[in-house]
């Protein structure tokens, strides 16, 4: 990891961060450090969308697709017959699949977010520096993660 820059100025700071970008340095190279959020950054490093999404839409589908499963499966072993009705009867049973797609979709972007932001990570426990109203940039070499 190298020196921090720090920039008092925010347009000092798109700068050389411009300047790093054209000279080859990626997103994951880079550790920024800002006092608000600027949204040119993401333009600068052309930020895309993550992976959280599928992380969501996974876990969603699974809820969905287990809540219907295990209502049908239950009822198909367990019949009670009453009136004639439909043993399978979709209504009651979209209910409970509804609730298990929003608790597993919570749970995977929950589980997503931890994998995706590394953590827990026993790396960078607490700040080392504090930088106040500054930007930062600071460099970091990706060779070992796991190196304190």
């Amino acid at each position: 990891m190298s020196e921090p820059m720090l920039f008092t100025d925010k347009n000092e700071f798109l700068e050389k961060l411009r300047q790093l970008k054209a000279s080859g340095h990626s997103c994951k190279d880079l550790r920024l450090h800002m006092p608000f959020e600027v949204h040119e950054v993401e333009e600068i490093l052309e930020v895309k969308p993550g992976a959280m999404r599928y992380f969501a839409f996974a876990g969603g589908l699974s809820g969905f697709l287990g809540g219907l499963g295990f209502t049908i499966y239950t009822a198909l072993s367990w019949p009670i017959i009453t009136g004639g009705k439909p043993i399978v009867s979709l209504p009651p049973f979209l209910l409970i699949a509804y609730i298990l797609t929003i608790l597993f979709g919570a749970l995977a972007s929950f589980a997503g977010f931890l994998l995706l932001a590394r953590l827990p990570s026993l790396r960078n426990l607490a700040p080392k520096e504090e930088f106040g109203n500054n930007f930062v940039i600071i460099l970091e070499d990706r060779e070992d993660p796991w190196k304190p």
